[in-house]
C-alpha cells in the first residue's frame, strides 16, 4: 500500500469510494501519471503539472492546476 492509499484508507467508506474514483480518473486520463503525497495531500503529476485533492469531513477539495482543461469534462460528475 503506497502513501496515497494509506491517506484514502483513513476516511469513511463513502468518502473513500469517491477518492478512489477520482484517483482512478487521473490514471485513465494519463497513463504516465505519477502519484505521491505533497503538502500532506495526494498529488498527481501529469507532464509538468500537478493535481491535488484533499478530503475533509463534509467535502473533497480538488486543486486543479491550470492548463489541464482536458480533464474538466471528466470532473463534472464530482461537482456538487
Amino acid at each position: 500500500m503506497n502513501e496515497v492509499e494509506k491517506y484514502i484508507q483513513t476516511f469513511e467508506p463513502e468518502i473513500k469510494d469517491r477518492l478512489y474514483k477520482l484517483r482512478q480518473l487521473f490514471f485513465e486520463v494519463s497513463a504516465n501519471t505519477e502519484e505521491r503525497i505533497r503538502y500532506k495531500m495526494p498529488a498527481y503529476k501529469i507532464g509538468k503539472h500537478y493535481l491535488y485533492f484533499a478530503a475533509y469531513k463534509k467535502h473533497i477539495g480538488f486543486y486543479l492546476v491550470y492548463k489541464l482543461l482536458d480533464l474538466e469534462v471528466h470532473l463534472k460528475e464530482f461537482r456538487a
